[in-house]
């Protein structure tokens, strides 16, 4: 009788876990507290349209890559996916004039320098290192810690320039590459994507795998993809249990022995995977002794260990609009708490024409969010944090409606939301929707896919590797069960 794994959490994480049990020969049933699975790798409908959650690109679309094989294993991809016909990374905007970040990297270099000679060396240096990049992979054929010497000799030669990009970026925040280069425009093109205490590198590999043809978006979405995932699942025979929320792991003689259910009913297991968030783990599932003492300072420090969320908000308008990708710009500042923003941006979702009816397209629009946000958001009433959303979507809406003049009297408001939806829906640590952002004064925490002085327990999640996000999910349900594999001295190549 073959042994049976109980996966806590339906994301990304807790799917590849059960895709990959079953592949072993395990028995694996998945239970999620949501009515759906997918975790943060989700959509919803409002007013005939569809809002994307998640996917801004997925990595490892290139078909030689280990992760594409990964994703195929799990049923999210094949060779014949479709995926959107995008040519820019992002564009920013400032005092009418724009710099973006197309795929062709010879046509940014070639438009970075006609906006700003000056910056020309600074430019191609970028432009240079952004193509060292491309090599840059994530390991996923098994745990770094199960990696042996060949492994890393392996690894190192496949990415055989990332060192280049380490040395020249890897010291540095997204402030200080932008303080490389005299234009103010491009100073906002390096830091408007992602947070400014981010390290450079992470945003040069973010790029290089949009131009290496790494990060493409599969057309449908993430809703879709995540369907497509759950499906794979049941037909390989496995068990997902929705509305079904988990009320602790029960655990005798420092042993995992399966779980009990918020309903009181306990299911008993050879083997648990938590694949929910690292803090629901230690904060809930857990007694709170078994939480690593470097995670703890991390709670206990969100200024070095920060996380970024967002308050974004959907809308309707004619599929004319001009703003066609991801567009920042500059606007009247919005308050939230003690804290002022005057960038926003607005992603078109055009690309994918199943999202809304004929002749429409849907906008999306994101004031990034950290933890002091989180807590702001956290202190209001009920009735405070309604309000406080809609006169904030209101504001949005008049920002964008000045940016872009042609959207008056077109703009319909689908939705709106906050770090405090993550945490609701995902359990998200301070609404967060990746794990802990690298910087480069921060101490990288390592997590081996186990918890100390705890039997048949293992770790699957996005947060298990900074920066997290769906690559990172969808391997580590891959090593959760590689790890069981190896205890039990079975191949652990599945």
């Amino acid at each position: 009788m073959s042994k049976k794994i109980v996966i806590i959490g339906g994301g990304i994480g807790g799917l590849s876990a059960g895709i990959y049990a079953l592949k072993a020969g395990y028995e694996a049933e998945i239970y999620e507290k949501n009515h759906i699975a997918g975790g943060e790798c989700m959509g919803w409908n409002r007013k005939d349209c569809h809002i994307d959650n998640c996917i801004h690109w997925l990595t490892g679309t290139d078909s030689s890559t280990s992760l594409w094989q990964v994703w195929n294993t799990l049923g999210a991809i094949d060779k014949n996916t479709e995926y959107a016909k995008t040519n820019k990374f992002y564009t920013s905007r400032l005092d009418g004039k724009e710099a973006t970040l197309w795929k062709d990297l010879d046509r940014t270099e070639k438009e970075l320098i006609a906006l700003s000679p000056e910056d020309e060396a600074e430019i191609r240096k970028l432009i240079q290192h952004v193509r060292y990049a491309e090599s840059c992979t994530i390991p996923v054929d098994k745990p770094m810690d199960m990696m042996k010497l060949g492994d890393y000799i392996k690894m190192g030669k496949s990415m055989a320039d990332m060192p280049k990009v380490m040395k020249e970026y890897g010291k540095i925040d997204l402030n200080e590459l932008g303080a490389r280069f005299h234009s103010p425009l491009l100073r906002k093109l390096m830091t408007d994507y992602l947070p400014a205490d981010y390290t450079a590198y992470s945003f040069l590999v973010s790029y290089a795998t949009i131009t290496s043809g790494n990060g493409e978006i599969p057309l449908g979405g993430s809703l879709a993809m995540t369907n497509r995932i759950i499906e794979r699942f049941k037909k390989m025979g496995g068990k997902l249990f929705t509305n079904t929320p988990v009320k602790n792991i029960i655990v005798e003689n420092g042993t995992a022995k399966g779980i009990e259910l918020e309903s009181g009913e306990k299911v008993t297991a050879d083997e648990v995977i938590s694949a929910v968030d690292m803090s629901f783990l230690y904060g809930k599932l857990l007694d709170s002794s078994y939480t690593p003492k470097d995670w703890a300072a991390a709670y206990n420090n969100s200024k070095s260990y920060p996380v970024i969320s967002g308050f974004q908000v959907a809308y309707v308008t004619d599929d004319t609009f001009s703003g066609k990708d991801t567009i920042f710009f500059e606007c009247a500042p919005i308050n939230i708490g003690k804290r002022s923003f005057e960038r926003v941006y607005v992603k078109n979702y055009g690309y994918d024409k199943s999202f809304a009816p004929e002749g429409k397209t849907v906008i999306q629009t994101n004031i990034m969010q950290t933890d002091e946000d989180y807590l702001y958001w956290k202190s209001l009433s009920g009735d405070e944090y309604k309000a406080k959303k809609q006169e904030l979507a209101a504001e949005v809406t008049a920002r964008v409606l000045k940016e872009f003049p042609e959207l008056e009297g077109k703009l319909t408001m689908l939705d709106c939301w906050t770090p405090l939806t993550y945490e609701r829906y995902c359990h998200a640590y301070h609404g967060g929707y990746m794990a802990f952002t690298t910087t480069p004064t921060t101490k990288k925490l390592k997590c081996n896919g186990t918890v100390k002085g705890l039997k048949n327990l293992y770790i699957a999640g996005q947060w298990i590797m900074s920066p997290g996000g769906l690559p990172v999910a969808a391997a580590s349900g891959k090593f959760a069960v590689q790890r069981i594999l190896k205890k039990e001295k079975r191949d652990i190549y599945i």
